[in-house]
This record gives C-alpha cells, sequence and structure tokens, in this order.
C-alpha cells in the first residue's frame, strides 16, 4: 500500500497566509462599500446602522463561546462595562477621543472578566448560562445602587473627537457610523481568523468531544477561558460603540433583558458566519424599529414570531444561507 503524501509546514503556513489575506482583502472592501453608502443613507439609518454594528460586536462574543458549546446569557455585564468605561473616561478623566474610548471600553470589560474565567470555565450547559447571568445582574444591582454612577437614571456623555480633530454638528453621526463600521469589520476579519487558527478549532473539538481533546494534550479549560475573555472584549467595544453612538448610559445595558437580545442575535446568526452576526443585528434593530412603530404595545411579539419562523426554516442560522454549500 502506497503512503499518502503528508502537506507540508510550509504549505499549511502558505495556507494560512492565504486565508488571512482573503479575509482582509474582504473586510477592506466591505468597510468602504458601507462607508461610501453611509454618505447616502438618511441619518436615521445611519444611527440604525451604528447600533445594529455595537450591538453585533457583543454577540460576536457570545457566537465564539457557541462554537465551544456554552452560551452566555450575561453579555449585558460587559457590555455596561465597556459603556460605563466609555462615559467615566469622558467626563471624570476629559478623554474625548472616540478611537481611544472604544479601546479603553474593551480593555477594561476583558480585565473585569479575567477573574472569573477560570471559573466559568469548569462549567458547560444552563450552569454556565446562570452564572452569566448572574453576574450581569449583580453588576446591575451595583449600577442601580452607586450614586457617583448615576444611579437609576444614568448619565450623558459629550461630543466625541477623532483624532484630536473636533467633530462638526452636521457630519458627527456619520464620523461615529464610519468608526463603527471599521471596529466592527476589523473585530470581524479578527475573529474569521481565529476561528480558523488551531485554537479556534480546538474550541470546536471542545464541543464535540472534550475528554478526546484532553487526550491529544490539549487543555479544554484553558481553551474556553480564552474565548470567555474574547468575548468580554467584543462585548466591552460594542457597549461603548453604543455609548457614543447613544450620548447616555444606564444600568439598564446590564439588565438581563439586553443580554437577551443579544443572545437571540446570536442564535439568529448561527456559529457559520461572522457577517451573519451582524446581518441579524441589523435585522432585529429593524424589525424593532418598524414593528415598535407600527404595533408599539406587541411588537415583542412580532420579534418572537420572527425568531420561530428562523428557527423552523434556518435551524443553523441566517449564516447557513451562504455557508451551506462550504460545510458540504
Amino acid at each position: 500500500m502506497s503512503a499518502v503524501p503528508l502537506p507540508s509546514m510550509s504549505s499549511q503556513a502558505a495556507g494560512a497566509g492565504a486565508s488571512a489575506a482573503r479575509v482582509a482583502t474582504a473586510a477592506l472592501v466591505c468597510a468602504a462599500v458601507l462607508i461610501a453608502a453611509g454618505l447616502f443613507l438618511p441619518k436615521w439609518l445611519t444611527f440604525l446602522v451604528t447600533m445594529a454594528a455595537a450591538n453585533g460586536l457583543v454577540s460576536l462574543g457570545i457566537v465564539v463561546l457557541m462554537r465551544g458549546g456554552v452560551v452566555a446569557f450575561g453579555q449585558g455585564m460587559v457590555f455596561a462595562i465597556g459603556g460605563y468605561t466609555a462615559a467615566l473616561a469622558f467626563n471624570k478623566l476629559g478623554i474625548t477621543d472616540a478611537l481611544g474610548l472604544v479601546l479603553a471600553g474593551g480593555v477594561a470589560a476583558a480585565l473585569v472578566a479575567a477573574p472569573f474565567a477560570p471559573l466559568l470555565s469548569r462549567y458547560r450547559g444552563i450552569f454556565f448560562a446562570m452564572l452569566t447571568l448572574a453576574l450581569s445582574m449583580v453588576t446591575y444591582g451595583l449600577l442601580m445602587k452607586l450614586a457617583v454612577l448615576g444611579g437609576s437614571d444614568g448619565f450623558n456623555t459629550g461630543r466625541p473627537t477623532l483624532l484630536g480633530q473636533s467633530l462638526p454638528d452636521a457630519r458627527v453621526g456619520y464620523i461615529v457610523y464610519c468608526l463603527a463600521v471599521v471596529v466592527s469589520t476589523l473585530a470581524g476579519a479578527l475573529a474569521r481568523i481565529y476561528f480558523d487558527s488551531t485554537r479556534g478549532l480546538v474550541t470546536l473539538a471542545v464541543k464535540e468531544n472534550e475528554l478526546r481533546v484532553e487526550y491529544l494534550g490539549g487543555s479544554v479549560r484553558q481553551a474556553m477561558a480564552v474565548n470567555f475573555i474574547i468575548a468580554a472584549f467584543t462585548g466591552g467595544l460594542g457597549g461603548a460603540m453604543a455609548v457614543l453612538a447613544l450620548g447616555h448610559i444606564d444600568p439598564n445595558f446590564s439588565y438581563w433583558t439586553t443580554s437577551g437580545e443579544f443572545v437571540f442575535v446570536a442564535i439568529l446568526a448561527g456559529p457559520q458566519s461572522i457577517a451573519a452576526v451582524f446581518v441579524s443585528s441589523a435585522v432585529l434593530e429593524v424589525v424593532r424599529s418598524f414593528s415598535s412603530s407600527y404595533f408599539p404595545n406587541t411588537w415583542q411579539l412580532a420579534l418572537g414570531l420572527f425568531l420561530l419562523f428562523v428557527i423552523r426554516f434556518l435551524p443553523r442560522g441566517l449564516g447557513s444561507l451562504w455557508t451551506k454549500g462550504n460545510a458540504r
């Protein structure tokens, strides 16, 4: 029997480099198209897309965890931490640069989540979901009681700058929109590269059979802890971006219904495609906006029916529409 030749390390590295180059090219094209389109979109639509990008960043973290077989019902915690970090840095420290505020929100959320990562990496299923939900609600309770953080009313933030330049009144919404597009596109491209990396593939193996991963020398707990910190970082980015768009922060950022919306988007998107996360987030914003306008008392019903429709006809999420062929 003749031996089957195995690919060399150099060919594997070349393949990985080509894949990263394709992802980078696709990300640049997507960002350029969205930024150009924003010049012609009405202000209400650019705001809607900005919020969709911010919420999509939080749901992207849930998808990272879903690939390992767990779902976080407490992403509102990191969403609120990122938002409060950006707002406090603006009001108390005088940091007004929009890009710096977004990055500060992501780093702060990751630092707060890091001590909990080793503990949560031990749990799966409903235990993981409930522990993350408990952390989110504890954060909500603290934010409600702390008067220095505005209590239940929260507080406002001013207009940010960008790279030291003041933003004009007529273009501030568009510039924040462009920042949201760039940050979310970059985060999505890095997530795609991570999913295709060795650690990302180990995460999929953890979902299938943890015991075999340990036998092969991989660390399941380390993989899950890293995924949790990554999810916290993207959630913090989304929280800071939402504050820049809204100009206001309050404890509802950490409430369980807010976390449920992020889970809604992750389920709607499915774990196959990064682009599907942001598409699903935009779909949620559109459905919620128009449903609340035309059915103000029953828009949640319309949202639930829409999710049931997707689960019935697209059980693997919206991403399965364009990744089905690749999966085969």
